[in-house]
């Protein structure tokens, strides 16, 4: 089953290296730091990587793995959504990133596997602007409409406005962007911890958007695609309800999210999801300490086969 929102292939690195990134702690709400040693921690999240491949294998995705044996220092490698992503038609994306850790993750083997086995047409860089300081990491930043070709934004250091605008003209998309910050008041770093657009529905905590005027206009445009709007709480994205993505697999649409994420919707909330996609559930409890969940292991696949 194909679903122009929802890709039937994706991309994913099983990390060799993996912590909680120091370089992005100070803005990130969602990391913690793991209580046991290095080489635990990293067993676990290859492990945790793993199961989550060969889940996502049963349910008829195609999933290229790339390993990250760790020797560039790359403690976030295991989330490539945000340095890359692919458009129908045959286009690629390569973004700048916010921290230098971060910056070493882009890799051109990636890019070659993808050329090598889709039609790709062209594939426009923006990573040199991080020569001027600035950043748009791909679909943590932005939250793609891919039917309403709408980019939903939050305002951060890791989204600047000017390069958000640049994408929006190259790729075809209508920005809208705006202001969000959690319970506690601290700004949110990545549109994709706070909603995820599906088929048929979309997972958003409208709370979270500060302007009134702005979350009424988010609210409308989801609903106007015809999309069932699931408001979530500040507590359900505390548990990365938020970061969830829809793909397209053998036997219908599923909604891959962590265990964590799963069990903090509501029965009701399920059902809407469940009307049209299966909920396909990953135990991700130690990538999820760096401040991402499944979403932001999933790099989507909007290309066609060769």
């Amino acid at each position: 089953m194909n679903s122009l929102q929802s890709s039937s292939a994706v991309v994913m690195v099983r990390p060799h290296e993996f912590v909680s990134n120091p370089e992005t702690r100070h803005d990130n709400a969602f990391q913690t730091l793991a209580h046991r040693s290095a080489e635990a921690t990293s067993a676990a999240a290859r492990e945790e990587h793993d199961r989550a491949v060969e889940h996502l294998r049963d349910a008829g995705v195609t999933v290229h793995v790339f390993d990250d044996h760790g020797q560039q220092n790359t403690p976030d490698s295991v989330f490539p959504n945000n340095w890359f992503s692919t458009h129908p038609g045959g286009h690629i994306a390569i973004y700048p990133m916010f921290v230098p850790s971060r910056r070493r993750e882009r890799r051109t083997d990636v890019i070659e596997l993808l050329k090598q086995e889709y039609r790709v047409q062209d594939v426009i860089d923006y990573s040199g602007l991080e020569q001027d300081d600035l950043a748009l990491e791909g679909t943590g930043a932005m939250v793609l409409d891919h039917v309403g070709r709408i980019a939903y934004t939050v305002k951060s250091n890791r989204a600047d406005p000017v390069l958000l605008e640049r994408f929006c003209t190259n790729f075809n998309y209508e920005p809208i962007a705006f202001e969000a910050r959690d319970d506690a008041g601290r700004d949110v770093y990545h549109t994709n911890v706070l909603m995820g657009i599906g088929t048929h529905y979309a997972l958003i905590c409208l709370d979270m958007i500060i302007d009134a005027e702005r979350r009424a206009t988010v609210q409308a445009r989801l609903e106007e695609s015809g999309r069932t709007v699931i408001d979530l709480s500040h507590d359900q994205i505390a548990n990365f309800a938020g970061n969830t993505i829809e793909l397209s697999g053998r036997d219908g649409l599923v909604l891959a999210l962590s265990s964590r994420a799963k069990d903090a919707l509501t029965p009701e909330q399920t059902d809407i999801i469940e009307d049209s996609a299966t909920l396909l559930p990953l135990s991700v409890p130690t990538i999820e300490t760096a401040g991402g969940s499944v979403r932001c292991m999933i790099a989507g696949i909007h290309l066609s086969r060769r």
